[in-house]
């Protein structure tokens, strides 16, 4: 049976004029589109998807129009979830990954201003408007965002969103006290970060620090990503300055480990032979496997 050409490129004219109104996110020529499409093919499959996506739009644009905002973190995280599940999935499928990554960016740029107001909640991370313009790679707004939570350099979460942000902003260089602060406030979220980190050097650095750092007994890998910032000193010690800048946490042994490097590689400089030795113990006291890849390039 020959296929009827001029159904098939009917059909297909019609499916583009509703994705094109719906790429303009343009809701009543979507409607009158789709409409047409209804009445010449009624089993088309892709009509629940493009009302699905008109009525997004439509309900996008009145929520904007009267400035609405979220009442709760549960509000929006019931909406963060529909747009996930639902209306990315119904997108991806009628434009592609490229073209429904740009058209879903209004809708989650519309989540994320009604969202500003939120104050940022441990028990639902996800539900703040920094972690959702990580998301959509809004770098500098992420930066923003995490710099209105009070104290946020001592929380995990908005203290990993200031280090992804920032690394790709300014690089791997202007970063490194930010991950040394997160090593040791929370090394799960330091091995996340890495894994999706824009520098492939970081990756490789913690290849090298997995395969030459003797684990603490007891722990796993990522818990002992707790000593990787004073690790990276013994294979780079021009990185002193910049992980000099990490903020003062708990002064544990890892953060001790750290400082006392630095202060090592300073020492080293100046020939003060008395008290290199002195901090040699001290470093190998703290952490023995650390001290043999201290002295291993001495």
């Amino acid at each position: 049976m020959q296929p009827d050409l001029f159904n098939d490129s009917r059909n297909t004219m019609l499916r583009n004029d509703v994705l094109q109104a719906l790429t303009r996110h343009d809701c009543a020529g979507a409607r009158v589109a789709r409409q047409k499409l209804l009445q010449e093919y009624p089993d088309d499959p892709n009509l629940p998807a493009f009302l699905t996506l008109i009525e997004t739009i439509d309900a996008t644009q009145q929520q904007s129009q009267a400035a609405a905002t979220f009442a709760d973190h549960a509000s929006l995280r019931e909406a963060r979830l529909t747009l996930l599940e639902h209306i990315a999935p119904a997108a991806k499928n009628q434009m592609g990954e490229a073209g429904a990554a740009l058209w879903l960016r209004v809708l989650w740029q519309d989540l994320i201003a009604r969202a500003r107001h939120l104050p940022f909640d441990a028990d639902a991370e996800a539900d703040h408007s920094a972690a959702m313009l990580l998301s959509i790679g809004d770098w500098q707004a992420a930066v923003d965002a995490v710099g209105r939570i009070e104290s946020w350099r001592r929380i995990p979460a908005p203290l990993a969103w200031m280090a992804q942000a920032k690394l790709h902003l300014y690089g791997l260089k202007a970063s490194w006290a930010l991950l040394a602060e997160l090593a040791w406030l929370s090394p799960k979220r330091l091995d996340v970060l890495i894994q999706a980190s824009p520098d492939p050097s970081l990756q490789r650095l913690r290849d090298r620090f997995d395969a030459g750092f003797e684990p603490v007994e007891g722990s796993t890998a990522e818990c002992d990503l707790v000593w990787f910032p004073a690790w990276v000193l013994t294979q780079q010690p021009q990185l002193g300055v910049d992980l000099a800048l990490a903020q003062t946490g708990q002064h544990s042994a890892p953060e001790q480990a750290m400082r006392l490097l630095v202060n090592l590689l300073g020492l080293e400089r100046q020939g003060r032979l008395h008290d290199i030795v002195k901090h040699r113990k001290h470093l190998r006291d703290l952490n023995a496997c650390l001290y043999r890849a201290y002295m291993s390039t001495r």
